[in-house]
């Protein structure tokens, strides 16, 4: 229980339905045994990689005030910049030691939900760089079109229609979310970590991470084993959303970050969320007599909005209002 299973996924493009099924036997495993699994075989090509990565470390070498002219406390929808210390997602500990940057579904102004003041909606607002905003819109959609596969893939492990996520994520309110870790030297205390222990909230997340390392995951055992950076995958886990539907069979496994020595360190998490409205209730596949649904049902939107309250004091203090 020291090594997550890494999975080649790249037979998830073909019509091979014994392929698919391989696949998803593996991916299962995976859910029920870690929450956490890597992929290999993607069709994100490693230079668009290497193009958001210099892109993301340009940005987070900007000026403070140059950042904060898209600062996420000032937005009802969770977007743009998030300064050091923003986040604390470790209660017991201090507030992380990263800076991020949060984008999702591009919608108008003019959208009838953005003008019903609905959350998690509206325009994106990238910084002043030229050829960023065009990059990472179509990152986005990428790495969505990414996520759905892998979601296909568990509806076969899980015996549930194939196109159960597909109906429920069309817009949905999936985040790209670009994080700088600065050196561990930085933090303010021995207590600081760069992301404390948590888990995620949505359904499932896909992770590049650069060479710096630092990513931990709690294994059965309770042990904090290490998560390195392996060339052209992306780390898989699985969020509290996915634990609800599933009924617990799959976990949604606690990770944290130690900023590492001497470097910094560059990430970038997509966290795949349905659409807001969607019901978060119990798949029928996964109750029985001696396993009865163990959450009330809720809706994608309660369910982030009160994650957030927890974790983002400018959230609790808007709520407050």
């Amino acid at each position: 229980m020291n090594q997550l299973p890494i999975i080649d996924v790249s037979l998830l493009y073909s019509d091979d339905a014994h392929a698919w099924q391989s696949i998803a036997t593996q991916i299962d495993h995976a859910c029920r045994e870690w929450g956490f699994f890597y992929i290999k075989g993607h069709p994100i090509p490693s230079a668009r990689i290497n193009a958001v990565l210099d892109h993301v470390q340009r940005f987070f070498a900007l000026p403070a005030a140059e950042k904060l002219k898209i600062d996420i406390t000032q937005t009802r929808h969770h977007r743009g910049y998030g300064a050091i210390a923003t986040e604390q997602l470790d209660p017991g500990k201090p507030s992380d030691l990263k800076e991020t940057f949060d984008m999702g579904l591009y919608l108008p102004a003019d959208h009838p939900q953005v003008l019903a003041e609905k959350p998690l909606r509206g325009p994106n607002r990238h910084p002043s760089m030229p050829g960023w905003e065009s990059l990472m819109e179509q990152h986005y959609v990428d790495m969505q079109a990414l996520a759905l596969t892998l979601l296909r893939a568990i509806t076969v492990a899980l015996g549930i229609k194939r196109d159960f996520f597909d109906t429920r994520f069309v817009e949905p309110v999936s985040v790209l979310r670009m994080i700088h870790y600065p050196p561990r030297h930085t933090a303010s205390s021995e207590e600081q970590q760069g992301a404390g222990a948590h888990t995620d909230y949505g359904c499932i997340t896909l992770l590049y991470q650069d060479a710096a390392g630092g990513l931990q995951v709690r294994n059965v055992k309770g042990e904090w084993i290490d998560a390195p950076p392996i060339d052209d995958t992306f780390v898989v886990n699985l969020g509290d959303m996915m634990a609800r539907w599933s009924n617990d069979r799959y976990l949604s496994t606690p990770h944290r970050v130690i900023s590492p020595l001497g470097v910094d360190r560059y990430s970038m998490p997509f966290f795949a969320e349905p659409h807001p409205d969607t019901v978060i209730e119990c798949l029928p596949g996964c109750q029985d007599e001696r396993h009865p649904a163990q959450y009330p049902a809720t809706t994608c939107a309660e369910f982030l909005l009160s994650r957030f309250a927890e974790t983002y004091a400018y959230r609790r203090e808007q709520e407050a209002l």
